[in-house]
């Protein structure tokens, strides 16, 4: 928990590190912190430089870097104490430019913390290299043999530094102790209990080119400086970065949905930006990548692969729904927005960033375009469930719930099928008759186009049904009853949410057989913000979904994005609140469901008492945004059951939380452009 000095303190660093909008000259300083459960965050800014100094407390401490720059980091991480470890900054972290012993650029910080709580902390491993390289060891405790890097002492500074496996400037990691003692294995503190470290971390990897101020935001964000700060600590004019600390480099999905949901208050170069590392990323076929890997961890891919010391960027395309995502951001910006349609046809002529062989950017969309025309024909010409897209071969995970067990084992996932497939089939049918597209189509893919008005139509009325659940209510009172009770938390109010009439809902996902997993889940908020349901749809589908937890995903605390309760023990017992995409509540989520449901709000075709009761579900809904708004740039968190109420407890604070959780998440930023009704 944050303390509120602490806070107050946050609040104060936040507001100092707003960039001056309008002010297009130089970046001045960001530099702003996050506590978040055991962890404390300090982010910092300036000029080539770009870091993230994360100190852990508690019985397993550590201390990391992460750098924007390569997706690069150090870390050391300490051995068990037997009592907590507990961090504090001394000032202010402080930007660094100097040179390594060939005279190469290294860029990065010092940082001066004190420890207390512990009488020694002992060294148990040092790891220079790839962030993904730190996520592996943080998860698994392992790492590659080939980024080993070994220590040297020199009086009271020990320093771990490598040059990168290609040989290329490298990294460095140096804790200089400054009060206590060090040892060949550990630091002691000093008489009076206290040790105190100055930290010098850095990166060789390239610094990216920062977006901030009028370039990155409009006038019309919403004055939330924590979100600002988060926002532009992720955004370049390379890319936008998915998450800090773990995912500091392009992810396709979290690059989509994040401009999608920011694109009001975007700057148009923001905008397009982001679509336009999207593009320059597709596969040869048109599929959206959904990560990449750069610097050494592209180096580790190569040497794996071919024995070549390559940093040519890898793309992972084992993620289905990014590739359905891409068509209808795209024509919200450039067939929606009256800024993007003033652009449109100069961006399209645009070439992309690829190494090799760039091409427009219109040819890229195309090729997305005509991917998602092929792989939605099959079902269109015969709508039924084994024709509808599936995960990928081989893989458990392939949308945005991307643990093993984020779908509870389904194969044909909801969103995609129901929501995606058919925005983009629509927005493949309007760039089709807009014309914008007619410099890149050839006959072939004329023909192709011609069909995707129709083929839309067809997803939009055949797929969504297939994913249909209808629980009895006297089986539903049951579940309820019986779930609350595994869960040690009150039933009252989430039995008089449900009636005698049957409880329905979609599926979250379809197995292998065509059979629905009935997990309640937080996904048809996406029909809300890219769909066009009928009323009866609507009504349903809010109903469920806003019922009081556990008879629905609503807590006093936020939003829950899965409910297993209707499901089978198995499957309630992955789904946790220890789960990454159990009964956990991510940001970005509610983010969707609020922007949705304005969205909806805004139709003239739905009965009055309809209007009603989604103007109630948005009054609810906003309720709970507000509850657990100092988590709101966070990416997820979970929730404790105490003395009869719901408490936010930070994801990862426990030892059972299947991962830790970002402080600064890029599509937790995207209430900039949502306001509260």
């Amino acid at each position: 928990m944050k303390s509120i000095c602490r806070a107050l303190m946050t609040m104060l660093l936040a507001t100092a590190a707003l960039p001056a909008m309008g002010n297009t000259d130089s970046e001045p300083r960001l530099a702003f912190d996050v506590d978040e459960g055991p962890n404390l965050n300090s982010f910092l800014r300036e000029g080539p430089v770009a870091a993230h100094l994360l100190l852990r407390s508690g019985t397993d401490p550590r201390i990391l870097v992460a750098f924007p720059a390569g997706n690069s980091g150090v870390g050391l991480w300490f051995s068990h104490s037997a009592q907590p470890v507990r961090w504090a900054l001394r000032g202010r972290p402080q930007p660094l430019t100097t040179k390594d012993t060939r005279g190469r650029p290294l860029y990065g910080m010092t940082a001066e913390v004190i420890a207390t709580g512990s009488s020694d902390l002992k060294f148990r491993q040092a790891v220079l290299s790839s962030v993904r390289v730190l996520r592996d060891y943080q998860a698994l405790g392992t790492f590659p043999a080939e980024v080993a890097t070994g220590p040297t002492s020199q009086d009271a500074t020990i320093t771990w530094a490598r040059d990168r496996l290609d040989g290329a400037a490298g990294y460095r990691l140096s804790i200089q102790v400054t009060h206590g003692s060090l040892h060949a294995d550990r630091v002691t503190a000093a008489a009076d209990g206290k040790i105190a470290l100055k930290i010098t971390a850095l990166s060789g990897e390239t610094p990216l080119t920062p977006l901030w101020g009028a370039h990155l935001l409009n006038d019309q964000a919403q004055p939330d400086a924590a979100a600002r700060n988060v926002l532009t600590f992720l955004s370049y004019k390379e890319k936008f970065l998915a998450g800090s600390w773990r995912f500091n480099t392009y992810f396709g999905r979290d690059t989509l949905m994040s401009v999608r949901l920011l694109m009001p208050v975007l700057a148009p170069e923001a905008v397009e930006a982001g679509l336009g590392a999207v593009l320059t990323r597709l596969s040869a076929n048109g599929e959206v990548a959904h990560e990449e890997d750069i610097g050494e961890f592209a180096i580790l891919d190569h040497l794996r692969a071919t024995g070549e010391k390559s940093d040519a960027p890898t793309f992972n395309y084992n993620m289905i729904d990014g590739s359905f995502m891409l068509a209808p951001v795209a024509a919200q910006w450039l067939l929606e927005d009256a800024r993007g349609r003033t652009r449109a046809a100069d961006f399209l002529q645009r070439m992309d960033g690829r190494r090799e062989t760039p091409k427009a950017l219109g040819t890229d969309l195309v090729s997305n375009f005509k991917f998602v025309l092929k792989a939605a024909a099959k079902f269109a010409d015969e709508p039924r469930a084994p024709n509808l897209i599936a995960l990928k071969p081989g893989f458990d995970a392939g949308q945005w719930r991307d643990s093993n067990d984020g779908l509870g084992g389904g194969r044909f996932p909801y969103d995609v099928n129901a929501v995606f497939v058919p925005a983009a089939l629509e927005a493949a049918a309007r760039f089709f008759d807009s014309g914008l597209l007619a410099a890149y189509l050839d006959s072939a893919d004329r023909e192709l186009f011609s069909h995707a008005k129709l083929m839309a139509a067809t997803w939009r009325e055949k797929a969504g049904p297939l994913f249909d659940v209808s629980v009895p209510s006297a089986t539903a009172r049951r579940d309820i009853t019986d779930y609350a009770a595994s869960l040690k938390i009150a039933d009252d109010a989430a039995l008089d949410s449900v009636d005698h009439s049957a409880v329905t809902f979609p599926a979250l996902s379809l197995t292998a057989e065509d059979k629905t997993i009935p997990v309640l889940h937080s996904d048809v908020g996406f029909e809300l913000l890219f769909g066009q349901p009928t009323p009866t749809a609507l009504r349903v589908g809010m109903t469920a979904l806003m019922r009081p937890f556990p008879a629905g995903l609503l807590t006093p605390v936020g939003v829950v994005v899965a409910n297993p309760v209707y499901g089978a023990p198995a499957i309630q017992g992955k789904l946790t609140r220890s789960a990454y995409h159990g009964t956990v509540v991510w940001s970005w989520q509610q983010a969707v469901l609020a922007a949705g449901l304005r969205r909806q709000l805004l139709r003239q075709d739905l009965p009055t008492a309809l209007t009603q009761h989604l103007r109630a579900a948005e009054t609810e809904l906003w309720q709970a945004i507000r509850k657990a708004h100092r988590m709101r740039n966070s990416e997820l968190w979970t929730w404790e059951f105490v003395k009869g109420r719901f408490d936010i407890a930070a994801f990862g604070a426990n030892a059972a939380d299947a991962d830790e959780s970002n402080a600064a998440q890029l599509w937790s930023t995207v209430y900039l452009a949502i306001p509260a009704p």
